[in-house]
């Protein structure tokens, strides 16, 4: 039954991407504009354990604007683990301190929980047995639509609203996704005030069961601020956080300094340095992109 019900959250948040994709297109740009980005992200965190997990996440962004305000975009990421600590992106919590908090976790010990039996609560003998052992694969696939209710005029800043859907697409045997659907929705409003550039997200989640991990809905949000120096380049500096993912684990956080340059009209390259704040958070990050519009 939990499986019939995470499809049809899924089909639901897919019919109301079709139902804005339906809307009357009224203010049609003469031609689409599409934007095609790839991105590199490397984080590492010990998460509250003893020893060190490396994430990479390398997404492959494809975005279209049939018109001035309203936007599709679909991220397919390529996601590799060192270590079953994590669950996209989400810390495994009590289910990590129930088993051996030692840095080695070699294989010896490994095989020696997995023949004693049940070990604390959601365990199971491959997710010991496998929880050192790196993964890769395809990760969980989102779809998302946004539409510019109010643009920037005065001191009102651009409002974008937007909600997406996360198709299961990771395989959760290898703890590369929940193996459920996710759906929610938010808005995001940015504003000038002469070269400086102000921005801030908010939306929430609605997390699907998982027989992975004990998720829960959670609220997200990012801000920040940034200076236009060039016509070219900006820096930037934000925080970027969320109220607890999963039971037992702890609010995200972590700042960022983020800088953005314009190489032509069309195409573009931003990087990223990242501090994690709270312990569910990871301990350093780096990234980069680049992306294409036409």
């Amino acid at each position: 039954m939990a499986r019939q019900t995470d499809h049809g959250k899924g089909l639901l948040w897919v019919g109301v991407l079709l139902a804005i994709m339906l809307l009357p297109g009224g203010a049609c740009a003469t031609e689409p504009l599409f934007s095609v980005g790839l991105g590199f992200e490397y984080a590492t965190g010990k998460y509250g354990t003893d020893f060190s997990t490396d994430s990479i996440f390398v997404p492959l962004t494809v975005a279209y604007y049939p018109t001035k305000r309203l936007d599709f975009s679909v991220e397919i990421p390529y996601v590799y683990q060192s270590s079953s600590a994590v669950v996209a992106g989400i810390f495994r919590g009590a289910q990590m301190q129930a088993m051996t908090s030692t840095t080695a976790m070699t294989a010896m010990t490994a095989k020696s929980l997995a023949i004693a039996g049940p070990r604390g609560p959601g365990m199971t003998t491959a997710s010991i047995a496998n929880v050192n052992q790196s993964q890769s694969g395809l990760g969980d696939i989102t779809l998302k639509a946004g539409y510019i209710v109010a643009t920037e005029e005065g001191y009102l800043p651009n409002i974008r609203p937007f909600v997406f859907v996360k198709f299961p697409t990771a395989d959760k045997d290898k703890f590369l996704g929940t193996g459920a659907f996710d759906g929610g929705g938010g808005v995001e409003m940015t504003k000038w005030f002469a070269d400086w550039y102000t921005f801030g997200e908010a939306a929430y989640r609605f997390q699907g069961k998982s027989s992975v991990i004990d998720v829960k809905n959670y609220f997200a949000y990012n801000i920040g601020a940034g200076y236009q120096v060039t016509d070219k380049f900006r820096p930037m500096f934000l925080l970027k956080g969320s109220t607890p993912p999963a039971e037992e684990s702890s609010a995200l956080l972590e700042a960022r300094i983020k800088l953005k340059y314009q190489l032509t009209s069309t195409a573009g390259i931003d990087g990223y340095l990242s501090k994690g704040i709270t312990t569910a958070s990871p301990d350093y990050g780096a990234g980069v992109a680049a992306y294409l519009d036409f």
